[in-house]
């Protein structure tokens, strides 16, 4: 080893292009050491090649490239902020909103329905929704594998439902079940103390399998009578919403305006600064019939009495006052209880009252008897000789009753309530047939028949009475003894209630007057105003009327009511069945109104195809009639007049 420094490595440096001959180089000097050989421009010898140069790509078509992405990215960003910010705001701030804020409907009390006297017919009381968090019942929240069906078995029996049913929503993906609607308070106690019971044993590796069932605090609406007036009070559906009756015809004014509460929430929390607004609900109209509770009973459990014991389809009574024409019972048998629609019979549902149209028989003469007074064609004691048999047409009519010839007067006519002899007194009201039609349709139209009752009662029927050119050779005579046409019973009612009102009609009413939300009843408009006959030619009916009651050979001597004055009317009509269109049974009829001589109530009574017992209608309507007037004359304190009945004659001797 020697001190001297090792000879330095020799580092090549970059190479570069080929260096000129240095300025002082001799030409043809011989190369140093370590220099290149170098190629001569001519002359053999293999070729040298010199230092390669690396050469870098241009930047700027890279640069481009990532430019254009960058404004494309970012043009893109600008145009979503520009459609979020400016183009969809309004819709955006809504979401927004909308999952921020909170809103709860606040339903309104429904209005309560009321007799005249406030008795409550329909009202509301306090109830719940079961509802469930089918989340809450699967196995790894119960660690249970069939809670929905453990569950199902325990809340099934309370609600009166299916328990595979109930099993299936607790099955349900989703947040939310609606168990059963509207169930009383006891139905919710029984399952919160079943959800108590379950709670106390639950453990953390145990959750109770009860514990995702709620409630929601909603209402219910009662029928505090049952099946009373079922018929015009209609029901609630399982919505909240009237779907019959008066709860649908007034179901804007029943129903009441919804409230809200609105808050801010957060995590499913409330957020307390963040403030919020209440708008209270408003309650509905409470609603006061006409109809008086005591009475509606009485009429109710009649009509059903009688419809059981002649095995009939249906039958309908109707009880007005015959000053204001306001109703006070109208009742439907058989009926149906609106609290319980699962068991109710479907034929039973609606009121039939109203929307049946049928024949109404002889409680129909009587505006045929109006007409022939109200033109001076006849009077009470117009003679009127009534043959066994009358042809007309190519037609034979007949009575009730075969029987030779009949010499009855025209009080007689209606006392026996003769066909043929109605008849012969309205073929009187024209020169022709023609013209007497005519003028028999502009009575009944003026009494009703055909037209709407004015009550606007839902389903409601107007019934069937055709323009006299179109009566065919059966109808202008049979008309005037009520077939022919049809009607329905309150129609027939007001027609007796326009002769007790003196000849003038009016238009029945149900609703007596409305509460608002000021606490403040409003009585309803005044009822329709019509006059029909003269005041003297009502009286003179009245008259008429009172033989067919009082008279031995009147039809409707089962309608009497001691110490009372009663004028009325029996009807029996061939019936047109419903499903086949042909005549098939009877309707029954009874028609009046009591006192006679100061009336103040009219009571119409049907029954639609007795099948067992008798069908006249003063066999089993007339009864019907004599219980019904009596309780309401009794009911309202209307004493007897105590004036002596007048004695028209019934026949003559010829």
């Amino acid at each position: 080893m020697t001190d001297r420094e090792p000879p330095r490595r020799r580092v090549p440096g970059p190479a570069r292009p080929a260096e000129r001959p240095r300025a002082g180089a001799r030409a043809g000097a011989r190369p140093g050491p370590g220099a290149r050989p170098r190629r001569s421009p001519s002359g053999p010898g293999p070729r040298l090649q010199g230092p390669r140069t690396i050469r870098l790509g241009s930047p700027r078509p890279r640069l481009r490239l990532v430019g254009v992405t960058i404004t494309l990215i970012m043009a893109v960003f600008v145009g979503r902020l520009l459609q979020i910010q400016a183009v969809d705001a309004d819709s955006f701030t809504t979401a927004a909103q909308k999952n921020r804020v909170v809103v709860h409907e606040i339903a309104p009390e429904r209005g309560a329905v009321t007799d005249r006297n406030g008795v409550e017919l329909a009202t509301s009381v306090d109830a719940y929704d079961i509802t469930a968090d089918p989340s809450m019942f699967g196995r790894e929240q119960t660690h249970v594998k069939d809670a929905p069906e453990q569950a199902a078995a325990l809340l099934a029996p309370i609600l009166g439902k299916d328990e595979d049913e109930v099993a299936a929503q607790l099955r349900g993906t989703g947040r939310y079940a609606l168990l059963a609607t509207r169930q009383t308070p006891q139905v919710w106690t029984q399952i919160k103390d079943l959800k108590n019971a379950f709670q106390e044993k639950a453990t953390k590796d145990r959750p109770s399998i009860l514990a995702g069932v709620f409630q929601e605090p909603t209402s219910k609406r009662v029928y505090p009578n049952g099946d009373l007036a079922a018929g015009i009070l209609g029901w609630v559906n399982s919505e909240g919403k009237g779907a019959g009756g008066l709860e649908a015809q007034y179901e804007t004014s029943l129903a009441g305006t919804p409230g809200e509460v609105r808050y801010a929430q957060a995590g499913g929390r409330q957020v307390p600064t963040a403030g919020g607004s209440e708008h209270p609900a408003v309650a509905g109209t409470d609603v006061r019939l006409t109809l008086d509770r005591d009475i509606q009973w009485a009429a109710q459990q009649a009509i059903t009495d009688q419809v059981k014991k002649s095995k009939a389809d249906r039958g309908y009574v109707i009880v007005q006052d015959t000053r204001t024409g306001e109703i006070l019972a109208l009742a439907n048998a058989p009926g149906f209880d609106p609290n319980d629609l699962r068991h109710a019979d479907v034929d039973a549902l609606g009121n039939p009252a109203l929307q049946d149209a049928y024949e109404p028989g002889s409680t129909s003469k009587i505006m045929s008897m109006a007409a022939v007074l109200e033109e001076n064609k006849a009077t009470p004691g117009t003679h009127v000789t009534v043959p066994g048999e009358l042809r007309r047409g190519d037609r034979i009519f007949h009575d009730d009753i075969a029987h030779g010839t009949w010499h009855l007067t025209l009080n007689g006519v209606l006392a026996k309530s003769s066909n043929i002899g109605t008849i012969l007194a309205t073929g009187q009201l024209g020169g022709t047939q023609q013209q007497a039609n005519r003028v028999l349709h502009s009575y009944l139209h003026k009494f009703g028949i055909g037209s709407p009752t004015g009550l606007g009662f839902p389903g409601e029927t107007s019934g069937i009475l055709a323009p006299p050119d179109k009566w065919n050779t059966s109808q202008q005579y049979t008309i005037p003894f009520g077939q022919g046409l049809s009607i329905n019973a309150v129609q027939a009612a007001s027609v007796y209630s326009t002769i007790a009102n003196g000849g003038v009609r009016t238009e029945p009413t149900l609703v007596k007057a409305t509460k608002g939300p000021d606490g403040r009843w409003a009585p309803t408009d005044p009822a329709k105003k019509t006059r029909v006959v003269s005041d003297r030619t009502a009286k003179t009916l009245a008259t008429m009327l009172e033989s067919v009651v009082d008279d031995k050979e009147g039809t409707g001597t089962s309608a009497r009511i001691p110490g009372y004055r009663v004028a009325g009317k029996t009807g029996t009509a061939n019936r047109v069945d419903p499903k086949t269109g042909l005549y098939r049974g009877y309707t029954a009829s009874f028609a009046g109104f009591a006192p006679a001589d100061k009336p103040r109530v009219t009571v119409y009574c049907a029954i639609q195809n007795p099948t067992k017992g008798g069908y006249f209608g003063g066999q089993i309507c007339g009864p019907i009639y004599k219980s019904v007037m009596e309780f309401a004359l009794k009911t309202l304190q209307v004493p007897p007049t105590g004036a002596a009945p007048a004695r028209l004659p019934t026949t003559f001797e010829p």
